[in-house]
């Protein structure tokens, strides 16, 4: 309940639960991973135990809001919030952007001779030489074992103008972008208090995200079954997979969000011009991974 200018949220058993549910996921992930056959129960059992923490949790803010309940301190404690979680994820990216730049930028030079760290390379990969995509692995370099892919040609970098238009990398570009503008579209038209317009702008938004993960879901098998590309084909794999794979986990939750911003619009007649927060929020973290692409785009593909 709110009083004064003061939030003050009643005692609930909820955080306990989510903590419970995330615990239990982790370590079910780690079991899994390690080849205990509990993991994906596990796993499976703690995302359903955090979901339905969520739906009921979300349930209740919705519930008081729609009520008159929230203050605009409590409102403005929502928008610092986002604010701070977006902040966190892109920290998270940088991370992973950071490790991409430092492989390529200083240790393949490094393991080539080169520098002040290229004085011990003959003894940790005689013979290296720097490239990118790297195309041998270190057991392929000991071990003697052939390439995991048919060559540099096979990657999936750049193809030239020539190529583009079956460049699976250049639609997905356009498809997330056209997504970020037609969510600004919605945006634009819940401000105007138009909700049939933003129903079907948001829907809209909805689709190019399903259509996104699908074509992702395509490279994928293509760079498995035709291209050799896997998390086993030496650190450009690793790399790929762990960008792209993220970013699309990331679409994936915010593809979710906005589906419900779309329906509690459609069934409920949920949000006004003047308090659409929801929505709002949702629209920000779907311009934030956005963003996160075009920096894949770039740095993955382009001159990957």
């Amino acid at each position: 309940m709110s009083g004064g200018t003061y939030y003050v949220p009643e005692q609930s058993r909820l955080p306990i639960w989510a903590s419970f549910g995330l615990f239990l996921t982790v370590f079910g992930a780690a079991n899994w991973i390690n080849g205990s056959s509990a993991g994906p129960w596990l796993f499976f059992a703690g995302g359903l135990t955090f979901a339905a923490v969520l739906w009921n949790w979300f349930s209740i803010v919705i519930s008081e809001n729609m009520a008159g309940l929230n203050s605009p301190q409590l409102k403005h404690s929502y928008v610092i919030g986002m604010g701070w979680f977006i902040f966190s994820e892109v920290m998270f990216f940088a991370a992973f952007f950071g490790a991409l730049f430092y492989i390529r930028t200083l240790a393949l030079p490094w393991l080539a001779g080169e520098g002040d760290g290229g004085a011990s390379s003959e003894l940790l990969w005689p013979g290296f030489e720097a490239q990118w995509p790297l195309m041998t692995t270190p057991d392929m370099a000991v071990n003697g074992e052939e390439a995991l892919r048919k060559g540099p040609e096979q990657s999936m970098s750049w193809p030239g103008f020539g190529a583009l238009l079956g460049w699976l990398p250049f639609w997905n570009t356009v498809i997330l972008l056209s997504s970020s503008v037609t969510v600004h579209f919605a945006h634009t038209a819940i401000k105007n208090n138009n909700r049939k317009q933003f129903n079907i702008m948001l829907g809209v938004t909805v689709l190019l995200g399903f259509i996104f993960l699908i074509l992702q879901a395509e490279e994928y098998i293509h760079a498995y079954q035709e291209l050799g590309l896997t998390l086993e084909s030496g650190i450009y794999g690793s790399t790929f997979f762990m960008l792209t794979g993220f970013h699309g986990a990331h679409v994936t939750m915010g593809t979710v969000m906005l589906l419900i911003m779309w329906l509690r619009s459609v069934l409920k007649g949920h949000f006004k011009p003047d308090d659409n927060f929801g929505f709002e929020a949702a629209s920000w973290y779907w311009h934030f991974v956005d963003v996160v692409w075009v920096g894949l785009f770039f740095a993955v593909y382009v001159f990957g």
